[in-house]
């Protein structure tokens, strides 16, 4: 049990201080960019697949360039390219703004600006999620990450509806501007984190050479490869039960998109009131537990599959919100003290990379197999399948043993 001290600790570091007020504000944008990017898209074209254009035109660089992410982080520093991502990205949701404020936006110019931004989040997310060893003593790096997801999730249940409200006022473009203004004030505020510079190499690899040591590392690392394998299928399979059958099941239910939107809500409350538990509650063996968690991702699935009574979606949507929230602690911290600070950047990339290549396949799949089974049945098929990948990931000893560590060589060699 960690006392209430201890779990903001990392707040009295000069550093992290200044990275969770950068973030904060960053997030404050990102939990509302989506929703106001959306509804910028559709002042421009009301064609659903307008839309889909431009949100492929972010996730499609995003996948190419994440391995590419994870080498310029480890090689050039995380904060140097968190700042500059963060200017980028603020520069190109500006640039929207301002296109559709003035009536002037065409559709190919959202995609190529979306396109930037997806370049952008390749670059940063490997930055990102690796960064934090670098800012608080190890002993202090759950509560670093659970300070973090604190303010993630409850702005995941806000930022929303304060961004649908700023369209509806306001208008889309201006909601994008605020966007892009957040993102620059993220990158003020990294200007006060003071990081040591990247140890350069003597041998001067090449960007492919890092990319071969870093899949030497992930293959050879048996609880990694074996974790985000398991994750390359329970993405899809989420993806595709709950995220592409869930909303059109609950339209053609008694659930209806009203009810959609609480079950979502539900679910973010669950990570918010995680999050709080897990300030005072130390977790060790973070995969065990974590997939564990992983395992609740399915009650959802499964209440839509067998019940379909709003109440009890609710109540298993909660609970995946709680189970979602152990796994992403619980493997923050697997990657943050068991992987040398010089790969660590590097690992997060292939594990991003493995965990979002196969999304598409998911989402594209499950129109055709709810048709020719019916959606009920798929959707509790894939809720069943997702608990059985999650739960044989603890046959490897590997992964149920993995303990926690709160020392660390800080070289790959």
């Amino acid at each position: 049990m960690t006392s209430r001290a201890g779990s903001f600790a990392p707040l009295r570091e000069a550093n992290f201080r200044w990275y969770f007020w950068s973030r904060a504000i960053n997030l404050v944008g990102g939990t509302m960019g989506s929703v106001a990017l959306a509804f910028a898209v559709l002042e421009v074209s009301h064609s659903p697949s307008a839309l889909g254009t431009v949100l492929a035109a972010h996730s499609i660089p995003m996948v190419i360039f994440l391995l590419a992410g994870g080498v310029i982080a480890d090689r050039f520093g995380r904060k140097l390219v968190i700042q500059v991502s963060n200017v980028v990205a603020g520069l190109s949701q500006l640039a929207i703004a301002a296109l559709v404020i003035s009536g002037t936006a065409e559709l190919w110019q959202l995609v190529v600006l979306t396109a930037v931004n997806g370049v952008v989040a390749a670059m940063s997310f490997p930055a990102l999620a690796s960064v934090l060893p670098q800012l608080v003593p190890r002993e202090q790096l759950q509560s670093a990450n659970v300070l973090l997801s604190m303010v993630r999730n409850g702005l995941t249940v806000i930022g929303p509806s304060v961004s649908a409200l700023l369209v509806v006022s306001a208008g889309a473009g201006w909601a994008v501007a605020v966007d892009g203004i957040t993102y620059l004030m993220a990158a003020a505020l990294l200007l006060r984190v003071k990081l040591p510079a990247p140890v350069r190499r003597t041998d001067k690899p090449s960007m492919v050479t890092e990319l071969r040591e870093g899949w030497t590392f992930f293959v050879g690392t048996t609880w990694l490869w074996i974790v985000v394998a398991a994750f390359c299928l329970i993405c899809a399979v989420h993806q595709g039960g709950f995220f592409t059958l869930g909303p059109v099941l609950s339209k053609e239910s008694d659930i209806g998109e009203g009810g959609w939107g609480l079950i979502l809500s539900a679910e973010a409350v669950g990570l918010l009131v995680t999050t709080l538990v897990m300030l005072r509650v130390t977790l060790q063996r973070p995969l065990f537990w974590g997939m564990l968690g992983t395992a609740l991702y399915a009650a959802p699935l499964i209440a839509l599959g067998l019940d379909g009574h709003l109440v009890t979606v609710m109540l298993a949507a909660f609970v995946a919100g709680a189970g979602i929230e152990v796994f992403g602690l619980g493997w923050n911290l697997a990657m943050q003290e068991n992987i040398p600070d010089a790969m660590l950047s590097r690992a997060f990339s292939y594990d991003a990379l493995g965990s979002f290549v196969a999304i598409p396949l998911g989402q594209l799949v499950a129109g055709p197999l709810a048709l020719a089974f019916g959606i009920e049945n798929v959707i509790l098929v894939a809720g069943v399948v997702l608990v059985v990948i999650a739960l044989l990931t603890l046959l490897s000893r590997s992964v149920r043993d993995l303990p926690r560590v709160t020392t660390l060589e800080t070289s790959a060699g």
